[in-house]
């Protein structure tokens, strides 16, 4: 049958794709998380415990009825169903004659000949089923072939959102009831889901996980809406022009620009699957950059492999304008847990993302509140395995930028920094209407500024940095970056781990916080300004202390309090950096006999190095 986004022509490369990766073996299972009509799930069934999964039933039925097809012998019925139903003429006035075709009703889906005759089948099939005459994978089949015979007489021009207005000469041949193609292969069948991915994806166990989602606007609902009401058999109340049945259920969030990329992080965030394919039309919502920034979060680098496909090599369609129309095949092989790391969005200067792993590895286990009492863009705190999190800086601009990646939605978040953007027509290196955003910003009161704003206008920014003047007004002059895609996998990954996680965002001297702290239970985690490396942020000229001796003897000493209360730390710092030694930081590591952990010289944001060290108060 025809449908829309079918994967018969490209199933070779994907057979192609797996082998080459090394995963040809049967001991896996498979999951075709989108299956539509099962060309990919029926293709690989001999090889692999199949999983299907549609969020429409009759795709379901359909591609069950491919896979289980060898097997149904229709033994108890007694006799062959095909031969049985071609060799009669009987008929019923049902659901489909009455409302598909030309009989009580202008709807010119069906002849009424042909409309008569699908409701007798569909009316027959199911009696066998209520008399235990056929089996489950029996009735499958048949409502599989039903589909398929149907769909060789519609009026209609591949898909039934709307009939024609006259008739298609395939339309006015007589109705037979032929079986769908299918493999003669043995299978592996485990099981069937009819739900839509994203609310059993953590629930599903399989080995590979298949991703064929919508790539465009059209929702599939509405587009097969008889066919469903066909397997169904529910009599639905319809629409009074195309007489669809109410697709509401069936609306997918798959074909909508945002909430698109929203899911796909999700699904290859929660997939208990080692292995991960998506094939994805160049036409999609998602852009190729995206897709890549996704899959190397969560799954490991070298593993990533993409290959593109034309359409010139496998097009069964012609295209109205002169745009290239490929398929993409991803691949990777997915990361353990403990492995992935979330970014901010933010660039936050003295960022420690490529610390984080490190950090990770040198954490004590018996802690349950974890605190980051100088969080910035918090990159370490939000990957923290901890049943509590305590976010804090003193910039209590900052920490509201953080804590709204928490507390507005994901998706009418990025509709409102979109708004923004477009009302300024914010560019990448258009310092004009960058300066006209950063001005009205400034000019509201502090109380009434709004984070998301904030965060729209940081992005067009010098190094998307954040920077503010004695007076509170940010100052970051423009820059040549924008709100691209990779910023876009960082924040909504960022985004869903803040809102998954027990966070509690606080801003205030990072001193009134450790008096509060006296559980041992507790773990504290510092990462100050580093003396040796002032910047913007703490040069005490931006309406916040800045960091200076007296400061970091400060920090020392209240540190020294937490170590005698019993309570582990960790202190991120430097010890040399553009020749410069912290002679201090080594003295008081030595007097207290803190063990220094050496991390290597690590480059910052301006590409100059810096000698990190992590001082810990345990073994």
């Amino acid at each position: 049958m025809r449908y829309i986004g079918n994967k018969t022509s490209i199933v070779h490369e994907i057979d192609n794709f797996l082998v080459n990766c090394g995963l040809s073996g049967n001991e896996y299972i498979f999951f075709d998380a989108f299956c539509g009509t099962g060309s990919v799930a029926e293709y690989f069934k001999s090889r692999y415990s199949i999983i299907i999964n549609d969020i429409m039933k009759w795709a379901v039925i359909y591609t069950q009825g491919k896979i289980v097809a060898p097997t149904c012998t229709f033994k108890k019925l007694g006799f062959d169903p095909f031969d049985f139903f071609n060799g009669n003429h009987n008929v019923r006035h049902d659901f489909i004659y009455n409302n598909y075709a030309p009989t009580n009703t202008s709807r010119m889906y069906f002849t009424p000949e042909n409309a008569e005759r699908i409701d007798y089948f569909r009316w027959q099939i199911e009696k066998w089923k209520e008399s235990k005459l056929i089996s489950s994978e029996e009735y499958c089949f048949l409502l599989a072939c039903l589909i398929e015979s149907v769909s060789s007489v519609s009026n209609t021009a591949g898909v039934y959102g709307a009939f024609l207005k006259k008739w298609d000469s395939r339309a006015l041949k007589e109705i037979h009831f032929s079986k769908v193609d299918f493999s003669e292969q043995p299978y592996k069948f485990l099981c069937a889901y009819n739900n839509k991915i994203e609310d059993i994806i953590e629930n599903v166990d399989c080995d590979i996980l298949y991703l064929d989602p919508p790539y465009t606007q059209n929702q599939y609902g509405t587009q097969y809406h008889l066919l469903e009401t066909l397997v169904l058999n529910d009599n639905p109340n319809i629409s009074k022009i195309t007489g669809s049945r109410s697709t509401a259920s069936l609306r997918s969030d798959w074909s909508k620009e945002y909430k698109v990329n929203i899911l796909f992080d999700k699904i290859i965030a929660k997939t208990k699957a080692k292995y991960i394919i998506l094939s994805y039309n160049n036409d999609g919502f998602m852009s190729k950059e995206f897709i890549e920034a996704v899959m190397k979060r969560y799954g490991k680098e070298e593993t990533f492999k993409c290959k593109k496909i034309s359409y010139k090599k496998y097009q069964n369609w012609k295209s109205n304008n002169d745009k290239e129309h490929y398929e993409y095949l991803f691949f990777i092989e997915k990361k353990k847990a403990r492995d992935i790391v979330y970014e901010s969005p933010l660039n936050y200067v003295g960022s420690k993302s490529k610390m984080v792993s490190k950090i990770k590895s040198y954490l004590p286990s018996d802690f349950d509140t974890f605190y980051d009492l100088f969080g910035g863009g918090f990159n370490v705190g939000v990957n923290m395995p901890s049943n509590l999190i305590v976010y804090n800086d003193i910039n209590y601009f900052v920490s509201n930028l953080i804590s709204a990646f928490g507390s507005y939605d994901i998706y009418e978040n990025l509709l409102y920094i979109r708004r923004v953007i477009n009302k300024f027509k914010l560019e990448k290196s258009n310092a004009k209407t960058y300066q006209a955003a950063r001005a009205y910003y400034n000019s509201l009161p502090i109380k009434k500024r709004d984070p998301r704003f904030l965060l729209a206008i940081i992005m067009y920014g010098f190094r998307q940095q954040i920077r503010f003047n004695g007076s509170h007004e940010f100052n970051n002059p423009s820059g040549e970056r924008w709100f691209n895609d990779k910023i876009l996998e960082k924040f909504i990954s960022f985004s869903r781990t803040i809102k998954e996680k027990n966070i509690v965002f606080q801003s205030e001297d990072y001193k009134n916080l450790l008096k509060k702290i006296t559980d041992n239970k507790c773990f504290v985690y510092f990462a100050p300004p580093y003396k040796l490396t002032t910047a913007s942020y703490n040069d005490g000229k931006r309406g916040f202390y800045g960091w200076d001796d007296k400061q970091e003897k400060e920090l020392f000493s209240q540190i020294d309090e937490i170590n005698k209360n019993g309570i582990k730390f960790m202190l991120s710092y430097v010890i040399t950096h553009k020749g410069k030694i912290n002679d201090n930081l080594l003295k008081w590591i030595i007097k207290n006999n803190y063990r220094k952990i050496d991390l290597g010289n690590l480059a910052g944001e301006s590409g100059h190095k810096r000698q990190e060290v992590l001082i810990v108060n345990y073994e």
